[in-house]
């Protein structure tokens, strides 16, 4: 495993003791000439002395150096794309620029991963990659670890969250891609509604503060907390009445299949890899992105009918077969072999 350090990732590596691991201090997030021709010279070097039979990259800048680095050394790559690096959210400039790097790096791509259908199908349209080129793979999760979720009691006492009322929780980075504001919003229209109802935003990122900020605003502070990152998340979901994700748009959100999982109704904005996994009115549902009273109502109804909510989470339970952790694996290693008989045929 090659990764920039200094993440939550760290730990994750430090305690898989089969795993070799190559840090690169210099292979980080902001672009940097300097730093990042220093992490593809790192990336070409561990190449070399490794000897690797694919390279298989993740996330914009890793995706396009590690690619590029495996072009050097003369490695077959494959990359899974998480969602595209081009998004609703930017200035049509720099949406061209990220798809014109897309397509220029589909030249370094042996084959394509999306977790999505819906981004297998955007990107033949787009022309990134042609459709022998790709293979949906779903991101997996651990589905015998959240369908065991228990003691919600527990995780209450210490989120000081009172046994009994509802709970209402998104897990995600703060960042503009998962509209952790409009959380804070929906919580504040929930609120006068509902108003023994409590919020919890699991997650870091740059709009922390902001989100805090906005609580005191809206004046829902004394009824949402802030944990910052949190291990447990079988006990969180346990501990959840809805569960809730605000994205502009997704890759595929492991958050909601873990939801699910664990027999929690979802409310979440209809967007990308989300409606392949929440399916409206059964399992969930589904509100327009950036609808903050669409968002709300939908969660004031699942408050308001204890027994929609236990017919939902029957249903949440039910059809997570392709996001099965092991799943994921033996595609991932059947992928492995066929691009390892193809790279020497």
């Amino acid at each position: 495993l090659a990764w920039g350090p200094g993440d939550l990732l760290d730990d994750e590596a430090a305690a898989i003791s089969e795993l070799e691991r190559i840090p690169v201090p210099t292979l980080v997030r902001p672009v940097s000439p300097i730093s990042d021709l220093r992490a593809l010279s790192s990336l070409r070097a561990a190449m070399r002395s490794f000897r690797p039979d694919v390279v298989h990259t993740h996330s914009s800048k890793a995706g396009i150096l590690g690619r590029f680095a495996a072009r050097l050394v003369g490695v077959p790559a494959v990359h899974t794309v998480h969602g595209f690096g081009f998004t609703p959210l930017q200035a049509a400039p720099m949406r061209f620029l990220y798809r014109t790097a897309e397509r220029t790096m589909a030249r370094f791509t042996d084959h394509f991963v999306t977790v999505s259908e819906t981004d297998r199908l955007r990107g033949i349209e787009l022309g990134i990659f042609p459709p022998e080129k790709v293979t949906v793979i779903r991101a997996g999760v651990d589905l015998g670890r959240f369908r065991a979720a228990k003691d919600g009691d527990a995780v209450r006492e210490r989120l000081g969250v009172p046994v009994g009322p509802p709970m209402v929780t998104q897990v995600g980075n703060f960042k503009p891609q998962k509209a952790p504001l409009d959380f804070v919003r929906v919580a504040a229209a929930v609120q006068k509604q509902h108003p023994d109802c409590w919020f919890v935003m699991v997650g870091d990122g740059p709009l922390r503060e902001t989100a805090e900020g906005l609580a005191h605003e809206l004046g829902v502070e004394d009824r949402m907390v802030f944990p910052g990152w949190w291990s447990d998340v079988p006990g969180l979901l346990a501990a959840t009445t809805v569960s809730v994700l605000t994205s502009r748009h997704e890759g595929l959100p492991c958050s909601v299949v873990e939801s699910l999982a664990a027999g929690v109704p979802v409310v979440a904005t209809a967007v990308d890899g989300t409606v392949e996994v929440v399916r409206s009115e059964d399992n969930g549902l589904l509100a327009p992105s950036g609808d903050i009273a669409g968002l709300a109502r939908s969660i004031g109804r699942l408050l308001a009918d204890p027994g929609l909510r236990d017919q939902m989470a029957v249903a949440a339970r039910d059809g997570l077969e392709d996001f099965d952790r092991d799943l994921m694996v033996r595609q991932q290693e059947d992928l492995y072999r066929w691009m390892c008989s193809h790279s020497r045929s």
